[in-house]
């Protein structure tokens, strides 16, 4: 039981399904992994873009302060009015979220906004006494205890004559705009963490959907598969799978049911194969061991049936080479190819088919050429389509060979002028054992028209059929003057 149930989840972990499940949630979960963290990285490049904006703006405004007049005098602020800038600043700037402005006068922290400051930037801080050092602009990064700590730092020198900022004059204080990041870090984090949870329920979820739907898709193979391992006797030969939609699962459907059209096929004439030889063989074995039970002691009637029972075992002998030439028909060296003159072939042919028996023979045309063939299976071949004819004509009748090469193919054809075939079975007479109705019977087993049906195919040609009931039948080899492929045969 338990090695059952371990097969069991053996089986399901080793699933088409699964793994297709396995192979999506791995996928989507090393994209959402990436793309998170890609997402955080973007969003805190963004703030630290925004913030550094926000201090350029706030220097750029102080430095145009530096430049107007102070309203007090309406005169241009000179180097004893550095605190009055600074109050002006600092009170007409309200500085943004965790924004600092810091006003620094004789290396002193002057004037704040907003007025809390954070240990970072407390007046004895060694950030404060730093700045206040200064004599050029600088822009910094630092990180602290509360977190990443952004500032632009602008020393202000004023005089007389409004020189420029970075005049050789002596500094008269220092301008500072300071912004912590860690809010905005936070936010980013925080949002992070719902696109995390977020992601995870729809992961979830399109996982359970993907398994639902891969196990839609997958249902064809897994009907396959039963409908395989059923099939165990001749009448599970007819199920066949249902086919849905056009993909890759529609046409392997159609091939299976293709394949098992074929085994139907296959299964039937095997069967039928089997039945009408074992019908063939029992025959004279039945007459052979009849005759041997009714065996006297009268020397002639000893004699007589030995000739009856070396008849018969002629007759066998002789099915037994046609099933084995049939056999070889589907071996690769069935051919052995070589140059045929179609005109001293065609004389050769009907030179021994009219040995066969006293028919009105005649010799329609010759062809003119050469061809690539076997030449002993293609003499089998027409010789047996003049014995055929021989069986289903008299004496007066008339049966024609003929040849001729047109197109890059040779005919080669025998006509007579017999019962002909009827319509119903012109379809059938190359099959095994297929025998005429209506009078078109022969003592054979019935496979000599499928032995010039294999010989014709081997050579990639192909046999027509003109027959009309009563007036005649016309059988014609059609050959191509190319040889057929080694692998072909």
């Amino acid at each position: 039981m338990q090695l059952k149930q371990a097969r069991k989840w053996h089986r399901f972990l080793l699933s088409a399904r699964t793994r297709i499940l396995a192979w999506y949630i791995v996928l989507m979960a090393t994209s959402s992994v990436v793309s998170i963290f890609a997402i955080r990285q973007e969003l805190f490049t963004r703030v630290q873009e925004r913030v550094e904006r926000s201090l350029l703006q706030e220097v750029q405004e102080f430095r145009q302060l530096v430049k107007s007049v102070n309203p007090e005098t309406n005169k241009p602020f000179e180097s004893h009015e550095v605190t009055d800038l600074f109050d002006l600043f600092v009170a007409r700037n309200i500085p943004d979220d965790d924004e600092f402005l810091l006003t620094l006068f004789n290396g002193r922290l002057y004037k704040h906004s907003p007025r809390a400051l954070p240990e970072p930037l407390k007046p004895d801080s060694p950030l404060i006494q730093h700045w206040g050092q200064l004599t050029q602009p600088e822009r910094g990064q630092i990180d602290t205890t509360l977190g990443e700590l952004l500032y632009l730092a602008e020393p202000v020198r004023i005089t007389y004559q409004a020189e420029p900022l970075e005049s050789t004059a002596d500094v008269q204080g220092v301008f500072v705009v300071a912004h912590i990041t860690a809010g905005e870090r936070e936010e980013v984090d925080e949002a992070i963490a719902v696109v995390v949870e977020v992601t995870i329920i729809v992961l979830t979820a399109a996982s359970i959907l993907a398994w639902a739907i891969a196990g839609r898709v997958l249902a064809p193979l897994r009907l396959l598969t039963k409908t395989a391992l059923s099939i165990t006797n001749d009448s599970d030969l007819t199920q066949r799978i249902p086919v849905q939609g056009s993909d890759e699962i529609a046409e392997l459907t159609i091939t299976f049911n293709e394949m098992m059209d074929r085994l139907e096929d296959a299964f039937m004439s095997q069967r039928n194969f089997i039945n009408d030889a074992s019908h063939e063989l029992r025959t004279p074995i039945t007459i052979i061991r009849g005759h041997l039970e009714l065996l006297g002691d009268d020397p002639q009637e000893r004699q007589e049936t030995m000739e009856v029972i070396v008849d018969e075992l002629d007759r066998m002998n002789r099915f037994v080479d046609d099933l084995l030439i049939l056999a070889k028909a589907e071996q690769p060296k069935f051919l052995c190819l070589e140059t045929v003159d179609v005109r001293s072939f065609t004389e050769e042919v009907y030179a021994k088919a009219r040995t066969l028996a006293a028919r009105n023979w005649r010799l329609d045309s010759k062809g003119c050429g050469s061809i690539i063939a076997d030449r002993q299976r293609l003499t089998q071949a027409i010789v047996n389509l003049a014995q055929n004819a021989t069986q289903h004509t008299h004496t007066k009748d008339v049966i024609a060979l003929g040849s001729i090469v047109r197109n890059g193919k040779a005919r080669f054809w025998v006509s007579d002028t017999g019962q002909g075939i009827a319509y119903s079975d012109q379809k059938r007479v190359f099959k095994r054992f297929a025998r005429g109705v209506n009078g078109r019977r022969s003592e054979g087993a019935g496979l000599g028209l499928a032995i010039v049906q294999a010989i014709v195919t081997a050579h990639h040609g192909h046999i027509e059929l003109s027959s009309q009931p009563g007036i005649g039948s016309t059988f014609t080899l059609v050959i191509p003057v190319d040889p057929p492929t080694p692998e072909s045969n």
